[in-house]
């Protein structure tokens, strides 16, 4: 009787760069979706800078890369827009 687990080593292969290309791809277009509403002054070059990364690594999921590198963009843009149209450095709701 055995009350304990055999010690076989247990393998894990290594992650491809194309899964972490594809997890880069979708971390992008949730933070450029979630800048649009809050902290676009960080959320957006973070989504920037991961769609550029996954794209250059090889992504499948090229079209959320896009779109995250798009709504990167989009919330610099209203920051910009806000910040003039209030007159100020900052901007609030």
């Amino acid at each position: 009787m055995h009350l304990t687990a055999p010690a076989t080593a247990r393998r894990t292969e290594p992650r491809s760069p194309v899964r972490d290309a594809d997890g880069m791809a979708v971390a992008s277009f949730i933070l450029g979706l979630l800048g649009l509403l809050v902290l676009n002054v960080f959320l957006g070059p973070v989504a920037i800078v991961l769609a550029a990364v996954a794209l250059w690594r090889g992504t499948t999921r090229r079209g959320r890369a896009y779109l995250g590198l798009t709504l990167g963009v989009a919330d610099l843009a209203v920051l910009l827009i806000a910040m003039e149209m209030s007159n100020t450095v900052s901007w609030s709701l």
